[in-house]
Protein backbone atom coordinates (compact mmCIF):
# COMPACT_ATOMS: atom_id res chain seq x y z
CA UNK A 1 0.00 0.00 0.00
CA UNK A 2 1.17 3.35 -1.10
CA UNK A 3 1.46 6.40 1.29
CA UNK A 4 -1.38 8.50 1.81
CA UNK A 5 -2.71 11.76 3.37
CA UNK A 6 -5.72 10.70 4.89
CA UNK A 7 -5.70 13.43 7.98
CA UNK A 8 -9.73 14.00 7.82
CA UNK A 9 -10.43 10.26 8.37
CA UNK A 10 -8.19 9.70 11.14
CA UNK A 11 -9.56 13.17 12.78
CA UNK A 12 -13.11 11.89 12.20
CA UNK A 13 -12.37 8.29 13.66
CA UNK A 14 -11.24 10.11 16.74
CA UNK A 15 -13.78 12.17 16.84
CA UNK A 16 -16.07 9.25 16.80
CA UNK A 17 -14.37 7.84 19.64
CA UNK A 18 -14.83 10.99 21.99
CA UNK A 19 -10.96 11.17 21.95
CA UNK A 20 -8.34 14.17 22.28
CA UNK A 21 -5.28 13.98 20.03
CA UNK A 22 -3.16 13.41 23.39
CA UNK A 23 -5.47 10.71 23.84
CA UNK A 24 -5.15 8.98 20.68
CA UNK A 25 -1.56 9.75 20.38
CA UNK A 26 -1.08 7.59 23.78
CA UNK A 27 -3.14 4.82 22.07
CA UNK A 28 -1.19 4.22 19.17
CA UNK A 29 2.04 4.94 20.86
CA UNK A 30 2.90 8.24 18.78
CA UNK A 31 3.71 10.92 19.91
CA UNK A 32 1.09 14.07 19.59
CA UNK A 33 3.01 16.38 17.32
CA UNK A 34 3.51 13.30 14.70
CA UNK A 35 -0.29 12.43 15.14
CA UNK A 36 -1.18 16.30 14.59
CA UNK A 37 0.86 16.64 11.65
CA UNK A 38 -1.32 13.21 10.58
CA UNK A 39 -4.26 14.60 10.76
CA UNK A 40 -3.33 18.32 9.35
CA UNK A 41 -2.10 15.78 6.47
CA UNK A 42 1.59 17.22 6.77
CA UNK A 43 2.71 13.41 7.55
CA UNK A 44 1.27 10.43 5.53
CA UNK A 45 -0.87 7.78 6.86
CA UNK A 46 1.42 4.99 6.77
CA UNK A 47 1.00 1.00 6.98
CA UNK A 48 2.48 0.87 10.19
CA UNK A 49 -0.14 2.99 11.84
CA UNK A 50 -2.93 1.75 9.81
CA UNK A 51 -2.01 -1.66 11.46
CA UNK A 52 -1.86 0.15 15.00
CA UNK A 53 -5.35 1.48 14.69
CA UNK A 54 -6.71 -1.56 13.52
CA UNK A 55 -5.21 -3.42 16.33
CA UNK A 56 -6.48 -1.11 18.54
CA UNK A 57 -9.63 -0.21 17.83
CA UNK A 58 -10.43 -3.08 15.19
CA UNK A 59 -10.82 -1.17 12.79
CA UNK A 60 -11.05 -2.20 8.86
CA UNK A 61 -8.40 -0.59 7.22
CA UNK A 62 -9.98 -0.80 3.80
CA UNK A 63 -11.89 2.35 5.68
CA UNK A 64 -8.22 4.19 4.70
CA UNK A 65 -8.25 2.58 1.62
CA UNK A 66 -7.88 4.85 -1.88
CA UNK A 67 -10.19 2.05 -3.36
CA UNK A 68 -12.80 4.06 -1.31
CA UNK A 69 -11.54 7.60 -2.36
CA UNK A 70 -11.73 6.52 -6.26
CA UNK A 71 -15.60 5.19 -5.66
CA UNK A 72 -16.25 8.76 -4.38
CA UNK A 73 -14.24 10.23 -6.74
CA UNK A 74 -16.20 8.12 -9.77
CA UNK A 75 -19.73 8.96 -8.38
CA UNK A 76 -19.11 12.54 -7.73
CA UNK A 77 -17.96 12.81 -11.56
CA UNK A 78 -21.03 11.17 -12.37
CA UNK A 79 -23.55 14.08 -9.92
CA UNK A 80 -21.32 17.14 -11.05
CA UNK A 81 -21.18 16.23 -14.78
CA UNK A 82 -24.82 15.84 -14.70
CA UNK A 83 -25.42 19.11 -12.58
CA UNK A 84 -23.16 21.11 -15.24
CA UNK A 85 -25.05 19.82 -17.96
CA UNK A 86 -24.71 22.12 -20.83
CA UNK A 87 -23.21 24.94 -18.70
CA UNK A 88 -19.28 24.71 -19.02
CA UNK A 89 -18.81 27.19 -16.51
CA UNK A 90 -19.93 25.36 -14.07
CA UNK A 91 -17.64 22.05 -14.84
CA UNK A 92 -16.15 21.20 -12.21
CA UNK A 93 -12.21 20.20 -12.45
CA UNK A 94 -11.04 16.62 -11.69
CA UNK A 95 -8.28 18.25 -9.18
CA UNK A 96 -11.34 19.99 -7.35
CA UNK A 97 -13.54 16.24 -7.13
CA UNK A 98 -10.21 14.44 -5.56
CA UNK A 99 -9.91 17.14 -3.08
CA UNK A 100 -13.22 16.69 -2.16
CA UNK A 101 -13.58 12.69 -1.83
CA UNK A 102 -9.72 12.56 0.01
CA UNK A 103 -10.40 15.34 2.48
CA UNK A 104 -14.16 15.42 2.54
CA UNK A 105 -15.45 12.30 2.17
CA UNK A 106 -18.70 12.60 4.11
CA UNK A 107 -19.54 15.65 2.20
CA UNK A 108 -18.93 13.51 -0.64
CA UNK A 109 -21.38 11.01 0.23
CA UNK A 110 -23.85 13.45 1.29
CA UNK A 111 -23.90 14.84 -2.34
CA UNK A 112 -24.22 11.70 -3.62
CA UNK A 113 -27.24 10.90 -1.91
CA UNK A 114 -29.13 14.03 -2.25
CA UNK A 115 -28.63 13.34 -5.97
CA UNK A 116 -29.55 9.64 -5.89
CA UNK A 117 -32.86 11.80 -4.24
CA UNK A 118 -33.21 14.08 -6.52
CA UNK A 119 -33.03 11.18 -9.23
CA UNK A 120 -35.55 9.11 -7.36
CA UNK A 121 -38.18 12.12 -7.22
CA UNK A 122 -37.56 12.90 -11.08
CA UNK A 123 -37.86 9.25 -11.56
CA UNK A 124 -41.26 8.90 -10.22
CA UNK A 125 -42.59 12.37 -11.73
CA UNK A 126 -41.79 11.04 -15.15
CA UNK A 127 -44.09 8.07 -13.70
CA UNK A 128 -46.68 9.74 -12.80
CA UNK A 129 -46.27 11.54 -15.91
CA UNK A 130 -46.54 8.18 -17.83
CA UNK A 131 -49.61 7.07 -16.12
CA UNK A 132 -51.70 9.87 -16.13
CA UNK A 133 -50.81 10.33 -20.34
CA UNK A 134 -51.78 6.28 -20.09
CA UNK A 135 -55.07 6.88 -18.10
CA UNK A 136 -55.87 9.70 -20.90
CA UNK A 137 -55.17 7.42 -23.70
CA UNK A 138 -56.49 4.53 -22.88
CA UNK A 139 -53.17 2.56 -22.95
CA UNK A 140 -51.54 0.98 -19.58
CA UNK A 141 -49.57 3.08 -16.73
CA UNK A 142 -46.10 2.99 -17.18
CA UNK A 143 -43.80 1.67 -13.96
CA UNK A 144 -41.19 2.87 -11.67
CA UNK A 145 -39.91 -0.94 -11.28
CA UNK A 146 -36.93 0.25 -12.52
CA UNK A 147 -36.16 2.23 -9.66
CA UNK A 148 -36.02 -0.73 -7.54
CA UNK A 149 -33.29 -2.66 -9.20
CA UNK A 150 -31.13 0.72 -9.19
CA UNK A 151 -31.54 0.75 -5.24
CA UNK A 152 -30.48 -2.75 -4.94
CA UNK A 153 -27.44 -2.29 -7.36
CA UNK A 154 -26.58 0.64 -5.28
CA UNK A 155 -26.99 -1.32 -1.93
CA UNK A 156 -24.88 -4.02 -2.90
CA UNK A 157 -21.99 -1.58 -3.89
CA UNK A 158 -21.90 0.12 -0.91
CA UNK A 159 -21.40 -3.11 0.78
CA UNK A 160 -18.39 -3.88 -1.42
CA UNK A 161 -20.35 -6.49 -2.80
CA UNK A 162 -19.46 -8.90 0.37
CA UNK A 163 -22.70 -10.30 3.05
CA UNK A 164 -20.53 -11.38 5.96
CA UNK A 165 -23.74 -12.60 7.91
CA UNK A 166 -25.12 -14.82 4.90
CA UNK A 167 -21.63 -15.38 3.97
CA UNK A 168 -20.53 -17.00 7.01
CA UNK A 169 -23.92 -18.81 7.61
CA UNK A 170 -23.77 -20.49 4.32
CA UNK A 171 -19.86 -21.95 5.52
CA UNK A 172 -20.70 -23.35 8.24
CA UNK A 173 -24.23 -24.72 6.79
CA UNK A 174 -22.40 -26.35 4.01
CA UNK A 175 -20.10 -27.75 6.60
CA UNK A 176 -22.64 -28.89 8.60
CA UNK A 177 -24.60 -30.33 5.92
CA UNK A 178 -21.72 -31.72 4.25
CA UNK A 179 -22.45 -30.84 1.43
CA UNK A 180 -19.98 -32.31 -1.48
CA UNK A 181 -18.09 -29.95 -4.09
CA UNK A 182 -20.32 -31.28 -6.87
CA UNK A 183 -23.83 -32.65 -7.33
CA UNK A 184 -25.12 -31.20 -4.35
CA UNK A 185 -28.68 -30.86 -5.51
CA UNK A 186 -29.29 -34.44 -3.97
CA UNK A 187 -28.14 -33.14 -0.44
CA UNK A 188 -30.07 -30.10 -0.61
CA UNK A 189 -33.15 -32.12 -1.77
CA UNK A 190 -32.84 -33.96 1.61
CA UNK A 191 -32.56 -31.11 3.71
CA UNK A 192 -35.66 -29.30 2.73
CA UNK A 193 -37.55 -32.76 2.79
CA UNK A 194 -36.05 -33.43 6.62
CA UNK A 195 -35.75 -29.90 7.95
CA UNK A 196 -39.23 -28.23 6.42
CA UNK A 197 -41.48 -30.92 4.54
CA UNK A 198 -40.74 -29.63 1.60
CA UNK A 199 -40.73 -31.91 -1.74
CA UNK A 200 -39.07 -30.99 -4.67
CA UNK A 201 -40.60 -31.89 -8.09
CA UNK A 202 -40.53 -30.71 -11.64
CA UNK A 203 -42.57 -28.56 -13.25
CA UNK A 204 -44.73 -29.68 -16.25
CA UNK A 205 -42.72 -29.27 -20.32
CA UNK A 206 -44.05 -25.66 -21.21
CA UNK A 207 -45.85 -25.85 -24.29
CA UNK A 208 -43.90 -24.80 -27.77
CA UNK A 209 -43.00 -20.93 -27.82
CA UNK A 210 -43.49 -20.70 -24.54
CA UNK A 211 -40.18 -21.62 -22.92
CA UNK A 212 -39.03 -18.15 -22.26
CA UNK A 213 -41.96 -17.19 -20.29
CA UNK A 214 -41.79 -20.71 -17.72
CA UNK A 215 -40.49 -20.17 -14.30
CA UNK A 216 -37.64 -21.18 -13.10
CA UNK A 217 -38.95 -21.92 -9.28
CA UNK A 218 -42.31 -21.83 -7.76
CA UNK A 219 -42.61 -22.94 -4.25
CA UNK A 220 -46.34 -24.06 -2.92
CA UNK A 221 -46.64 -23.25 0.72
CA UNK A 222 -49.70 -24.86 1.30
CA UNK A 223 -48.58 -28.20 -0.02
CA UNK A 224 -45.24 -28.22 0.83
CA UNK A 225 -43.79 -28.39 -2.73
CA UNK A 226 -40.95 -26.32 -4.66
CA UNK A 227 -41.33 -27.04 -8.49
CA UNK A 228 -38.50 -26.63 -10.39
CA UNK A 229 -38.30 -26.20 -14.45
CA UNK A 230 -37.57 -29.36 -15.82
CA UNK A 231 -35.06 -27.75 -18.60
CA UNK A 232 -32.02 -26.70 -15.43
CA UNK A 233 -29.00 -28.70 -15.14
CA UNK A 234 -28.33 -30.34 -11.66
CA UNK A 235 -25.79 -27.20 -10.64
CA UNK A 236 -29.22 -24.74 -11.55
CA UNK A 237 -31.81 -27.09 -9.69
CA UNK A 238 -29.33 -27.02 -6.42
CA UNK A 239 -28.85 -23.33 -6.98
CA UNK A 240 -32.97 -22.84 -6.56
CA UNK A 241 -33.18 -25.33 -3.51
CA UNK A 242 -30.17 -23.12 -2.39
CA UNK A 243 -32.66 -20.09 -2.64
CA UNK A 244 -35.51 -21.40 -1.15
CA UNK A 245 -33.59 -22.49 2.23
CA UNK A 246 -31.95 -18.94 1.88
CA UNK A 247 -36.30 -18.04 2.19
CA UNK A 248 -36.60 -21.21 4.57
CA UNK A 249 -33.82 -20.44 7.24
CA UNK A 250 -32.14 -16.94 6.30
CA UNK A 251 -34.97 -14.80 7.72
CA UNK A 252 -33.53 -13.39 10.77
CA UNK A 253 -30.10 -12.54 9.11
CA UNK A 254 -31.15 -11.12 5.60
CA UNK A 255 -33.63 -8.99 7.88
CA UNK A 256 -30.82 -7.97 9.66
CA UNK A 257 -28.69 -7.42 6.33
CA UNK A 258 -31.76 -4.95 5.46
CA UNK A 259 -32.01 -2.84 8.36
CA UNK A 260 -31.43 0.50 8.19
CA UNK A 261 -30.86 0.22 4.10
CA UNK A 262 -31.58 2.76 2.01
CA UNK A 263 -34.83 0.75 0.04
CA UNK A 264 -37.32 3.22 -0.20
CA UNK A 265 -40.84 1.23 -0.97
CA UNK A 266 -41.60 -2.37 -0.81
CA UNK A 267 -40.95 -3.37 -4.32
CA UNK A 268 -36.85 -2.47 -3.40
CA UNK A 269 -37.53 -4.56 -0.37
CA UNK A 270 -38.66 -7.71 -2.31
CA UNK A 271 -35.66 -7.08 -4.97
CA UNK A 272 -33.31 -6.63 -2.21
CA UNK A 273 -34.51 -9.92 -0.49
CA UNK A 274 -34.19 -11.56 -4.08
CA UNK A 275 -30.48 -10.69 -3.97
CA UNK A 276 -29.58 -11.59 -0.68
CA UNK A 277 -31.27 -15.15 -1.11
CA UNK A 278 -29.29 -15.26 -4.39
CA UNK A 279 -26.16 -14.38 -2.72
CA UNK A 280 -26.82 -16.95 0.33
CA UNK A 281 -27.10 -19.63 -2.14
CA UNK A 282 -23.89 -19.01 -4.67
CA UNK A 283 -22.17 -19.26 -1.17
CA UNK A 284 -23.44 -22.14 0.14
CA UNK A 285 -22.57 -23.77 -2.83
CA UNK A 286 -18.94 -22.53 -3.45
CA UNK A 287 -18.24 -21.95 0.55
CA UNK A 288 -16.13 -18.95 1.34
CA UNK A 289 -12.80 -20.51 2.29
CA UNK A 290 -13.13 -23.73 0.43
CA UNK A 291 -13.53 -21.88 -3.22
CA UNK A 292 -11.09 -19.21 -2.48
CA UNK A 293 -8.37 -21.19 -2.00
CA UNK A 294 -9.32 -23.45 -4.58
CA UNK A 295 -9.50 -20.31 -6.86
CA UNK A 296 -5.89 -19.28 -5.59
CA UNK A 297 -4.72 -22.86 -6.04
CA UNK A 298 -6.06 -22.40 -9.97
CA UNK A 299 -4.61 -18.82 -10.33
CA UNK A 300 -7.91 -17.81 -10.58
CA UNK A 301 -9.11 -20.00 -13.47
CA UNK A 302 -12.52 -19.61 -13.87
CA UNK A 303 -13.38 -23.15 -16.47
CA UNK A 304 -11.25 -25.33 -14.30
CA UNK A 305 -13.37 -23.47 -11.25
CA UNK A 306 -16.48 -24.37 -12.96
CA UNK A 307 -15.18 -28.16 -13.41
CA UNK A 308 -13.76 -28.48 -9.75
CA UNK A 309 -17.32 -27.32 -8.29
CA UNK A 310 -19.42 -28.13 -10.92
CA UNK A 311 -21.03 -25.07 -11.71
CA UNK A 312 -21.56 -22.35 -14.75
CA UNK A 313 -19.14 -19.87 -15.65
CA UNK A 314 -20.93 -16.92 -14.58
CA UNK A 315 -21.99 -18.71 -11.22
CA UNK A 316 -17.72 -18.79 -10.77
CA UNK A 317 -17.35 -15.46 -12.22
CA UNK A 318 -20.19 -14.00 -9.84
CA UNK A 319 -18.97 -15.63 -6.75
CA UNK A 320 -15.10 -14.19 -7.63
CA UNK A 321 -16.52 -10.72 -6.95
CA UNK A 322 -17.90 -11.65 -3.42
CA UNK A 323 -14.52 -13.13 -1.99
CA UNK A 324 -13.73 -9.47 0.16
CA UNK A 325 -13.79 -10.96 3.95
CA UNK A 326 -11.72 -9.33 6.10
CA UNK A 327 -8.82 -10.84 6.97
CA UNK A 328 -9.01 -13.55 3.83
CA UNK A 329 -9.35 -11.35 0.82
CA UNK A 330 -9.30 -12.74 -3.02
CA UNK A 331 -8.74 -10.42 -5.38
CA UNK A 332 -11.13 -7.80 -5.72
CA UNK A 333 -12.95 -7.96 -9.05
CA UNK A 334 -15.84 -6.18 -10.63
CA UNK A 335 -18.08 -7.85 -12.47
CA UNK A 336 -21.07 -7.38 -15.45
CA UNK A 337 -23.34 -8.97 -17.83
CA UNK A 338 -24.57 -7.21 -21.24
CA UNK A 339 -26.63 -8.34 -23.75
CA UNK A 340 -25.85 -7.84 -27.38
CA UNK A 341 -27.96 -4.02 -27.25
CA UNK A 342 -25.55 -2.87 -24.32
CA UNK A 343 -28.22 -3.41 -21.31
CA UNK A 344 -26.56 -4.24 -18.20
CA UNK A 345 -28.37 -7.10 -16.68
CA UNK A 346 -25.63 -6.99 -13.88
CA UNK A 347 -23.10 -5.19 -12.34
CA UNK A 348 -21.22 -5.73 -8.80
CA UNK A 349 -17.99 -4.35 -7.73
CA UNK A 350 -16.14 -5.40 -4.60
CA UNK A 351 -13.35 -2.23 -4.87
CA UNK A 352 -12.89 1.32 -6.42
CA UNK A 353 -14.34 0.78 -10.30
CA UNK A 354 -17.55 2.50 -10.96
CA UNK A 355 -19.93 1.86 -13.50
CA UNK A 356 -21.84 5.10 -15.02
CA UNK A 357 -25.21 5.83 -13.89
CA UNK A 358 -25.33 8.49 -17.44
CA UNK A 359 -25.01 7.22 -20.84
CA UNK A 360 -24.07 3.97 -22.29
CA UNK A 361 -21.05 2.33 -21.45
CA UNK A 362 -17.62 2.31 -23.58
CA UNK A 363 -17.73 0.42 -26.88
CA UNK A 364 -13.83 -0.31 -27.06
CA UNK A 365 -14.72 -2.45 -23.58
CA UNK A 366 -13.82 -6.05 -24.41
CA UNK A 367 -17.23 -6.91 -23.35
CA UNK A 368 -18.81 -6.20 -26.43
CA UNK A 369 -15.61 -7.89 -28.21
CA UNK A 370 -16.82 -11.00 -26.42
CA UNK A 371 -19.66 -11.15 -28.98
CA UNK A 372 -17.40 -11.60 -32.02
CA UNK A 373 -15.51 -14.57 -30.12
CA UNK A 374 -18.54 -16.39 -28.14
CA UNK A 375 -17.06 -19.13 -25.93
CA UNK A 376 -14.09 -17.77 -26.41
CA UNK A 377 -12.08 -16.00 -23.24
CA UNK A 378 -11.07 -12.59 -24.18
CA UNK A 379 -8.72 -10.93 -22.50
CA UNK A 380 -8.16 -6.57 -22.63
CA UNK A 381 -5.63 -4.23 -21.05
CA UNK A 382 -7.75 -1.36 -20.55
CA UNK A 383 -6.56 2.44 -18.84
CA UNK A 384 -9.33 4.85 -17.72
CA UNK A 385 -9.09 8.37 -18.01
CA UNK A 386 -7.62 8.70 -14.35
CA UNK A 387 -4.82 6.93 -15.25
CA UNK A 388 -6.09 3.50 -13.58
CA UNK A 389 -5.21 0.27 -15.47
CA UNK A 390 -7.20 -2.67 -15.25
CA UNK A 391 -7.27 -6.51 -16.93
CA UNK A 392 -10.81 -7.67 -17.63
CA UNK A 393 -11.30 -10.84 -19.18
CA UNK A 394 -14.97 -11.49 -20.86
CA UNK A 395 -16.61 -14.59 -22.37
CA UNK A 396 -20.17 -15.33 -23.94
CA UNK A 397 -22.70 -17.67 -21.84
CA UNK A 398 -25.81 -18.73 -23.74
CA UNK A 399 -29.07 -20.25 -22.46
CA UNK A 400 -31.54 -22.19 -24.26
CA UNK A 401 -34.80 -23.38 -22.18
CA UNK A 402 -36.32 -24.89 -25.31
CA UNK A 403 -35.12 -27.44 -28.00
CA UNK A 404 -34.48 -26.45 -31.73
CA UNK A 405 -35.68 -23.33 -33.01
CA UNK A 406 -36.46 -22.10 -29.23
CA UNK A 407 -34.50 -18.84 -29.02
CA UNK A 408 -31.69 -18.51 -26.70
CA UNK A 409 -30.50 -15.77 -24.34
CA UNK A 410 -26.84 -14.88 -24.91
CA UNK A 411 -25.03 -12.30 -22.54
CA UNK A 412 -21.19 -11.16 -22.07
CA UNK A 413 -19.32 -12.01 -18.83
CA UNK A 414 -16.91 -9.70 -17.75
CA UNK A 415 -14.54 -10.22 -14.71
CA UNK A 416 -11.76 -7.43 -13.84
CA UNK A 417 -9.15 -6.54 -11.40
CA UNK A 418 -6.55 -3.73 -10.94
CA UNK A 419 -3.26 -4.55 -13.33
CA UNK A 420 -1.40 -4.96 -10.16
CA UNK A 421 -3.06 -8.25 -9.16
CA UNK A 422 -2.74 -9.37 -12.82
CA UNK A 423 0.51 -11.45 -11.55
CA UNK A 424 -2.03 -13.79 -9.26
CA UNK A 425 -4.17 -14.54 -12.30
CA UNK A 426 -3.52 -17.46 -15.05
CA UNK A 427 -5.05 -14.72 -17.56
CA UNK A 428 -1.94 -12.08 -17.03
CA UNK A 429 0.22 -14.65 -18.58
CA UNK A 430 2.16 -13.63 -21.62
CA UNK A 431 0.99 -10.13 -21.50
CA UNK A 432 2.99 -7.58 -21.31
CA UNK A 433 2.15 -5.16 -18.03
CA UNK A 434 5.14 -2.96 -18.03
CA UNK A 435 3.96 -1.71 -22.28
CA UNK A 436 1.94 1.43 -22.10
CA UNK A 437 0.92 0.78 -25.73
CA UNK A 438 -0.46 -2.62 -24.60
CA UNK A 439 -3.48 -0.84 -22.93
CA UNK A 440 -6.41 0.40 -24.50
CA UNK A 441 -8.03 3.40 -23.56
CA UNK A 442 -11.63 2.57 -22.58
CA UNK A 443 -13.84 4.97 -20.30
CA UNK A 444 -17.16 5.14 -17.99
CA UNK A 445 -19.05 6.27 -20.97
CA UNK A 446 -19.12 8.95 -23.73
CA UNK A 447 -20.72 11.24 -21.41
CA UNK A 448 -18.59 11.80 -18.79
CA UNK A 449 -15.37 10.61 -20.64
CA UNK A 450 -12.96 13.50 -21.39
CA UNK A 451 -11.58 10.88 -24.30
CA UNK A 452 -12.43 14.21 -26.98
CA UNK A 453 -10.26 12.37 -29.76
CA UNK A 454 -11.50 9.03 -29.62
CA UNK A 455 -12.54 7.40 -32.68
CA UNK A 456 -15.79 5.60 -31.10
CA UNK A 457 -17.26 8.70 -29.41
CA UNK A 458 -20.62 9.05 -30.29
CA UNK A 459 -21.16 12.14 -28.65
CA UNK A 460 -19.40 14.69 -26.44
CA UNK A 461 -19.11 14.80 -22.68
CA UNK A 462 -21.37 17.04 -20.79
CA UNK A 463 -19.76 19.93 -19.94
CA UNK A 464 -18.51 20.35 -23.81
CA UNK A 465 -22.60 20.23 -24.75
CA UNK A 466 -22.77 23.59 -26.97
CA UNK A 467 -19.46 24.48 -27.04
CA UNK A 468 -17.58 23.42 -30.74
CA UNK A 469 -14.81 24.67 -32.37
CA UNK A 470 -14.42 26.25 -35.21
CA UNK A 471 -11.84 23.59 -36.29
CA UNK A 472 -13.94 21.40 -38.44
CA UNK A 473 -11.36 18.73 -37.26
CA UNK A 474 -12.74 18.53 -33.76
CA UNK A 475 -16.03 17.32 -35.03
CA UNK A 476 -14.78 14.56 -36.72
CA UNK A 477 -15.00 12.16 -33.73
CA UNK A 478 -18.89 13.06 -33.19
CA UNK A 479 -19.86 12.42 -37.17
CA UNK A 480 -17.16 10.61 -39.43
CA UNK A 481 -18.62 9.82 -42.99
Amino acid sequence: MKKTFMGVRLRRLREERGMTQVALARALDLSASYLNQIEQNQRPLTVSVLLKINAVFGVDVQRFSDDDEARLVAGLRDVLADAAGARPQDAVSLAEIRELAANMPAVARTLLALHAGQREADERLAALSQQLEGAGSGHSAGSAAPMAYEQVRDFFFSQHNHIAPLDDAAETLAQDWRLPERASDTALAQRLQDAHGVRVALLPEPPPGQEGDAALRRFDAADRVLHLAPSLLPAQRAFQMATQLAFLEMEPQMAQVLQGAPLTDGAAHTLARIGLANYFAGALLLPYTRFLRAAEGLHYDIERLAQRFGVGFETVCHRLSTLQRPGARGVPFFFIRVDRAGNISKRQSATHFHFSKIGGSCPLWNVYEAFAQPGRIVRQLARMPDGRSYLWIARTVTRSAGGWGAPAQQFSVALGCDVQHAGALVYGRGLDLGDPAAYVPIGMGCKVCERVGCPQRAFPPIGQVGRVSEDRSSLAPYGRG
